[in-house]
């Protein structure tokens, strides 16, 4: 579900908490995750089981060649269930349709079933960026590259 299109504004403050509960503080996007979807180049994508939200995915454009996946969280009780595969390629549809030309994102090493999840469709390893998410911390930068 696009969350523009939703009924309830609700649901954006329920992504809220569900994101202070799944990232550390220093990487949510808690307090402005309401800020930064108000901008024209990004969007949010939600998942939901009954009237409880499941997952989401947050992307935006950079340019008008390149886009990014800039959250993907499934809460614990619904992963390995395939959620998060229809949100990220929800979120890659999503991008595609501004004939973008590549699709980045970064992830922690550690994080195998995400790295997997995107090898899996099609991403690909840049390069390792040391330090990303904190002193101890790397990242995977990754690209999905589409046929022009």
């Amino acid at each position: 579900m696009d969350w523009r299109k939703s009924s309830c504004c609700c649901d954006v403050e329920e992504i809220v908490r569900l994101e202070r509960r799944i990232f550390p503080k220093h990487e949510s996007l808690s307090e402005s995750l309401i800020r930064e979807l108000k901008k024209r180049n990004s969007g949010l994508i939600f998942a939901k089981i009954g009237e409880e939200i499941a997952g989401y995915a947050m992307y935006s454009f950079n340019s008008s060649l390149c886009a990014s996946i800039t959250k993907l969280a499934v809460k614990e009780e619904y992963r390995g269930q395939g959620l998060g595969e229809a949100l990220l390629n929800a979120a890659i549809q999503k991008c595609r349709t501004r004939k973008i030309q590549r699709v980045c994102l970064h992830v922690d090493p550690v994080r195998t079933p995400a790295v997997s999840l995107y090898n899996k469709l099609g991403f690909q390893i840049d390069h390792l960026i040391e330090g990303y998410y904190s002193s101890d911390r790397n990242a995977y930068r990754m690209y999905l590259d589409f046929d022009v």
